[in-house]
């Protein structure tokens, strides 16, 4: 969740800007979409308020407070108020959004149906409803629910007959070689990743973690596609755009988020540089894909793999799969069969990345990455 941009709206048309590509704007959400050219972005990626309604403090066991979400910009008069917020950002979401472009928004329980219907009532077409499962959710205190484990995004095109860009093979390919469902086990935003104040608190509470937007970005959009998020934050889809070679909008009221949004993006380098740590699963647990490697920087994309013999060597792809010489490019398992002329592979043993000059198989690193959880 970002900021709403909420703030007394003038009915006057604005002015038209040239589409400004790889920049925050500052102000409220909605005054400065309407300045944006009609059907000028391929993607919006919306974290809108949840309007939590929060009663009170809540307490840990040992008497420690929970530093939830109980900033202004999530508070509104009534459910009528949140509606009204809710049918302006989607009018001009609608209109600047191209249309073969598509849109995600993501929510709690909270605020999920009531935008689903307005998604609808705005004529947006829903595609999926994506469930994220967090791997380390935070726990009910009070023990009077159920642990809320999940949020819901929403991916809609603008009609029935949209030629949206799914990268079907893609997802596949992070997910070896297996189709991408509709539940995604995913860490919250945790530990390195999660932006602090120099006070050392959260600068946000509501960070979304990279890998959620890593998967978005690669399933629907191309690169050089024209990503826009009008509720920024402190920057996660302007950082992971720009490590995927998209172009980005963001807006965003709070300067305070600005600031942090702008030192995050300005220090994050091309995918095939960086390296993004995080966590998930193991045997009897939810299932790892290798994608999920790449995803979360354990595995960059770019690096190098070699069998334990150095006979052969393959170079890992942004969607997971991996392409050697001579052989198309595929899973771990299958680039693997082929390169040793085999009918199988187990590539989580036989593939190797090279680490303080000894190679270590990447089964390891997902043994790693499932201790995380």
């Amino acid at each position: 969740m970002t900021d709403s941009g909420r703030t007394a709206r003038t009915r006057a048309l604005p002015a038209k800007r040239p589409l400004p590509l790889d920049t925050i704007l500052e102000g409220d959400c909605i005054a400065e979409m309407a300045r944006l050219p009609d059907r000028s972005v391929d993607m919006i990626f919306a974290d809108p308020p949840y309007n939590l309604q929060l009663g009170g403090d809540l307490i840990r066991p040992e008497g420690g407070k929970v530093d939830a979400c109980d900033d202004d910009w999530d508070k509104f008069d009534s459910l009528a108020a949140y509606d009204d917020f809710t049918r302006e950002w989607l009018e001009q979401a609608r209109r600047i959004l191209k249309d073969d472009g598509t849109i995600w928004v993501i929510g709690s329980y909270h605020n999920i149906y009531r935008v689903g219907a307005l998604l609808q009532d705005a004529d947006f077409w829903i595609l999926n409803d994506i469930v994220w499962r967090k791997a380390n959710p935070m726990p009910n205190f009070r023990g009077t629910r159920f642990t809320n484990a999940h949020e819901t995004l929403l991916w809609c095109a603008k009609d029935e007959k949209a030629r949206y860009t799914f990268n079907y093979r893609a997802m596949k390919a992070l997910n070896d070689d297996l189709q991408m469902r509709s539940d995604w086990v995913l860490p919250i935003c945790a530990g390195a990743e999660r932006c602090k104040t120099q006070a050392g608190e959260k600068a946000h509470p509501t960070q979304k973690p990279e890998s959620l937007l890593y998967r978005i970005l690669l399933a629907c959009t191309k690169p050089g596609d024209v990503v826009l998020d009008p509720f920024f934050g402190t920057g996660t889809t302007g950082a992971v755009a720009r490590r995927l070679g998209r172009k980005w909008i963001g807006i965003e009221r709070e300067r305070a988020y600005i600031k942090v949004a702008t030192q995050r993006i300005e220090s994050t380098l091309p995918l095939d540089e960086s390296a993004m740590q995080t966590v998930p699963d193991k045997r009897g647990a939810p299932r790892v894909a290798f994608g999920l490697l790449v995803e979360s920087g354990l595995v960059p994309a770019g690096s190098i793999l070699t069998d334990a013999k150095r006979r052969w060597t393959a170079h890992v792809r942004a969607d997971g799969s991996i392409e050697a010489s001579g052989i198309d490019a595929g899973s771990i398992h299958k680039v693997g069969a082929k390169l040793q002329g085999a009918p199988s592979c187990n590539g989580w043993t036989f593939w190797h990345l090279e680490r303080s000059g000894a190679l270590v198989a990447i089964d390891a690193l997902r043994q790693q990455h499932l201790a995380g959880l």
